[in-house]
Order: C-alpha cells, then structure tokens, then sequence
C-alpha cells in the first residue's frame, strides 16, 4: 500500500528533522492509525491528547489500550479549572447549545487552550485530518506550517479515504472505538456528537443544532477564522 509507506515514510522525517514532534490525538480511528505507525516503529514522537473533561467513556478507554499495546505513555492535557467554573457559572454547563458563540468559547476553554500548552517547545505537530471529511477540509495539505503556533504541521492522511482508514485499522487489528461501530464517524465531546445517517458527510455528527459547514472546533483555525492551510512548497 503506497499510501502507508508514505505516511510511514514521512512520520520518520518528521522525527529525524523536525523533533520534538508531537502527535496531537483525539483517539479518532485516523489517529488510531497514526499511533499504530508510530508504536510499530517505534518513532520518537510523543502522543497527546486534550481531555476536555466531557468526553465519552469509550473515547478514554482507548488510552490504556495505547500505552499497553504499544508501550507509549499518552501525555494528557485539560482545561484550566478556573476557567472550566467561570464559564459554568456564567452561562452554564450546556450553554454550548445556545449560540455558535458559547460553543465556540466552550471549545476555546476545553481546547484550543489546551493544545497551545501542548505545542510549546515543539518544532512539529501532526493530525490525522483528512481532506475527505468535510468540504472545510478539502484541500488541506500534507505539509503545512502553521503559523498561529509557528511550527510544521503534518496531515499523513490528508489524501487517505475512509475505506483506507478501515482497512489498515482491519489489517493491523488495530484496536478503535466502539462508537464507530454504532454509528459515529467523528467523535468528540459527548454532548456535541451524534451518530450520522446515510448521505451526510463524516463531520456532520459534530455539533449538528448548528449551521452545517462550521463543524470545526477552533484548535486548526488561525485567529482570522481560516482554517490554517498555508501549504509547504
């Protein structure tokens, strides 16, 4: 499979020429995929994900089946506490519901902020974004760099399909949420992600009261709304 040797092949650059490299996982089935590249090589690249603290339980319980599987702690990253009760306080737990702007500032709290103290002192992230997805996504570049955080970043899967995505995870027995399997295509925080039907895109699940074609949290977005694609030549 051409398509893994070049993600395998360019996960290896990015640990030899761009570390500390850091892959920033939301234990999707793409990112389950990228840990499985980087186990098997044992590249040095460290995992890390935002525990946003309203994930689903079958999310986190991929966790524990990285580190034994692989022998790779997972570095956890979380919200500021102050700022998690403030914005409860204010305008309550859910009030995500009530405006794009809530939900937004919801993510900014739960997320973004959170990746930003993940990338410190980085040279290089990578996702498991691909073009696919949604239209928002389809043009993303395999190499970028982004300037809102000032350091590369690797999108390995940004030409895979979903079928691709399959068979790998089927091949290698590569271990997934079972949320997949109800239904789910993108998953995120458990209030903010639904089960999507025949005919809608994979994202469509993802804050879904919303206005089709902003499901995008924050965390790839460059502070004048854009989706951070400034493509390496």
């Amino acid at each position: 499979m051409s398509r893994e040797s070049d993600a395998r092949d360019l996960l290896a650059r990015v640990a030899r020429d761009h570390g500390p490299a850091v892959l920033a996982s939301s234990l999707s089935a793409e990112d389950m995929v990228l840990a499985d590249l980087i186990g098997r090589e044992r590249l040095p690249i460290e995992i890390f994900m935002l525990d946003t603290g309203r994930l689903h339980g079958d999310t986190l319980d991929l966790v524990g089946r990285i580190e034994q599987r692989y022998g790779i702690a997972v570095r956890m990253y979380r919200p500021r506490p102050q700022a998690v009760n403030e914005y409860i306080v204010r305008f309550g737990r859910d009030a995500f519901y009530e405006s794009v702007d809530l939900r937004k500032e919801c993510c900014g709290i739960r997320k973004v902020e959170p990746l930003k103290r993940a990338l410190t002192g980085k040279r290089a992230w990578i996702t498991g974004m691909r073009r696919e997805q949604s239209a928002l996504r389809g043009d993303i570049a395999i190499e970028e760099f982004d300037q809102t955080h000032e350091l590369m970043k690797l999108n390995p899967l940004a030409d895979w399909s979903e079928t691709e995505v399959w068979d790998y995870i089927g091949g290698y027995e590569v271990p997934y949420n079972p949320l997949y399997d109800q239904g789910y295509r993108s998953i995120g925080c458990a209030p903010c992600t639904r089960p999507v039907v025949a005919g809608e895109d994979a994202r469509a699940g993802r804050w879904w009261w919303e206005e089709q074609g902003a499901s995008e949290c924050g965390i790839h977005f460059s502070p004048d709304g854009k989706l951070i694609r400034e493509k390496v030549l």
